[in-house]
């Protein structure tokens, strides 16, 4: 027996032993791999080509929030490039006399509309500088061809097609199914546009609602037409009556009508590229993509003390521990406070660019992040840059700041508020359930899932949501210098482009995040200075080792368990009333 136990515990002895080893061994390894990703070849040979291929997702801003078994694979291998670093590579690479002309494939070209529009300015930018840009497509979409059109020279394969039909987007109703389960949505809202889960209480469209998503997509129709018509010789009239006859097919009506310049076939191209070159074979064409010339050029100058911040505000604003509507990045409000407040004591901050790509959400939250927005101001200039989206809480956290620079096609305003109260009392008794509920007070169990609200709490929701109202109609008006009665004519929760919100005065340039950042240095005073992006982007080892010491959210357990865990967590939030500043939903243009 004695004998057993020692060969037992040598064995397990060894066992634990392997065991550290294989961590080390593989941390070491995964350290190494992680390293070895990041110091990726950046030379940029004497003369070459930029590509953009789009084979690497365009984001606001490069971060991996929690990590699981599904994403830890991304650690080592992310190749996403910002819209930032995108924008200043093309820019830079106007007077870089290695750069001959950029080459840019847009079949993969599946990025938010704002983000297509900042990246063909500065793509226009770059032709005027006198280098060409060529753009090649197999199948044109509508933002494959709004970004090829820029374009000197537009090629479609010779087998190619295209696929443009202006904008589409769908919404479905769902308050005759909800009916036949007997949930009942209780909604309190405020704007006669606000139409926050008008989805759950309508099975069809409001006359109000579909005016605001008709007169938005028209808008953002003509932005795209407008720039591709003044690239191509014809007009918005012909070209929409292209669209509507559906005459853009093939190859050859796209050459007849003269959407495209040539229709080429591999080898053609290939030709083509080394004529413009000037090498006989296209193995001699050297290519740089957008993200290795931007590791290449984009270089910080460390030295400089003076920086300005860049804080993206991407996603859903919701309190700590609360689930985005739409999952993805979130805003959660303390922490977010904390990091402005951070950058308020840090007297290296000359100024802050607030990057805003979100939809709103928590008014309490988006209160929050303005209140410290505003004691930011009084340190330093905070400038506003709208993305994709910046309505309802996005639009909250961004009325006061000294400037707002916006993109055509952003989706912003939706000045109002609304709380969302389901009820599953009719549910439950479909299903021969009993609840029973003990209270302290009269209304103790407001906002309990099993019950509808009585009509004084109705009441009493209806009342928080006119005070909020009033509040955010007030704050836009002191931060925009309208009177409070004009900003409810364009509030009542109507959305709004970037377009018509430089006409009507909710925001005050047309421009992107490049023009925001040169403008706060100019606010600030400053020529010489470096940028910090908040959160601070971390490498890949750095990820893995916040995984490893728990300093990450993290998870590892299949996505099909991960995701009941955060509808768990998203219907958990509903056990008490909210008040939401929040567009109605993330529209998806087609």
């Amino acid at each position: 027996m004695k004998t057993f136990w020692k060969i037992f515990f040598g064995s397990l002895l060894g066992c634990l032993v392997a065991l550290l080893l294989f961590i080390f061994i593989g941390l070491g390894m995964l350290g190494s791999a992680f390293s070895f990703s990041g110091k990726a070849d950046t030379s940029v040979a004497s003369s070459a080509v930029l590509k953009i291929d789009f084979s690497a997702p365009v984001v606001e801003h490069e971060t991996i929030s929690n990590i699981s078994l599904s994403n830890l694979g991304q650690l080592a291998q992310t190749n996403t490039v910002t819209i930032l670093d995108m924008v200043k590579a093309i820019r830079y690479a106007e007077t870089d006399p290695a750069i001959k002309f950029i080459y840019m494939d847009t079949d993969k070209a599946y990025l938010s509309l704002s983000h297509a529009e900042e990246l063909r300015d500065a793509l226009e930018h770059f032709r005027q500088s006198g280098k060409a840009v060529i753009a090649y497509g197999s199948n044109f979409s509508n933002m494959s061809y709004y970004l090829a059109s820029v374009a000197d020279k537009v090629i479609v394969h010779g087998f190619g097609s295209a696929t443009v039909t202006g904008l589409s987007t769908s919404m479905m109703f769902f308050k005759d199914l909800l009916d036949k389960l007997g949930v009942k949505m209780q909604l309190i809202r405020h704007g006669k546009y606000k139409a926050a889960a008008e989805q759950f209480i309508k099975n069809e469209i409001s006359p109000e609602n579909y005016e605001q998503n008709k007169v938005m997509l028209d808008n953002i129709w003509d932005v795209i037409c407008d720039d591709i018509c003044a690239s191509r010789d014809f007009t918005k009239e012909q070209f929409n009556t292209w669209i509507d006859n559906l005459d853009m097919l093939d190859a050859n009506s796209l050459l007849a009508l003269g959407v495209v310049d040539e229709a080429f076939y591999k080898e053609q191209l290939d030709d083509y590229l080394c004529t413009l070159f000037n090498v006989s074979d296209i193995k001699d064409v050297k290519y740089v993509s957008i993200d290795r010339y931007a590791a290449a050029r984009l270089k910080e100058n460390l030295k400089a003390k003076n920086k300005i911040a860049v804080v993206y505000a991407e996603g859903d604003i919701v309190s700590e521990g609360s689930v985005s509507l739409q999952g993805g990045a979130s805003i959660v409000g303390s922490k977010f406070v904390r990091e402005l407040s951070a950058l308020r004591k840090d007297s290296t901050v000359k100024a802050v660019v607030l990057r805003v790509n979100s939809p709103g959400g928590s008014a309490f939250e988006a209160e929050m992040i303005r209140h410290e927005l505003q004691l930011l101001r009084e340190c330093k200039p905070v400038i506003a840059s709208f993305g994709g989206y910046a309505a309802s809480g996005g639009y909250w956290i961004s009325a006061q700041t000294d400037r707002i620079f916006t993109d055509r096609t952003t989706i912003t305003g939706s000045i109002g508020v609304f709380s969302l109260i389901p009820s599953f009392e009719n549910t439950i008794k479909k299903f021969d359930v009993n609840t029973a509920t003990i209270n302290t007070n009269k209304h103790s169990s407001i906002g309990n899932l099993t019950r509808d609200l009585d009509s004084e709490e109705a009441q009493y929701m209806e009342r928080s949501v006119e005070v909020i109202y009033s509040q955010f109609t007030n704050l836009v008006a002191d931060g925009r210098r309208m009177t409070p009665e004009r900003v409810d004519e364009l509030g009542q929760g109507r959305v709004w482009t970037g377009t018509d919100a430089v006409t009507l005065g909710l925001a005050d340039s047309f421009g992107g995040l490049c023009d925001a950042i040169q403008y706060a240095a100019i606010a600030a005073g400053v020529d010489d200075f470096r940028l910090v992006e908040v959160p601070v982007v971390k490498t890949a080892y750095e990820k893995l080792l916040d995984m490893m010491s728990g300093n990450m959210e993290t998870s590892l357990v299949p996505n099909s368990i991960e995701s009941i865990s955060e509808c768990y967590k998203f219907l958990k939030d509903y056990d008490r009333p909210i008040v939401y500043a929040r567009l109605p939903y993330l529209y998806d243009i087609k």
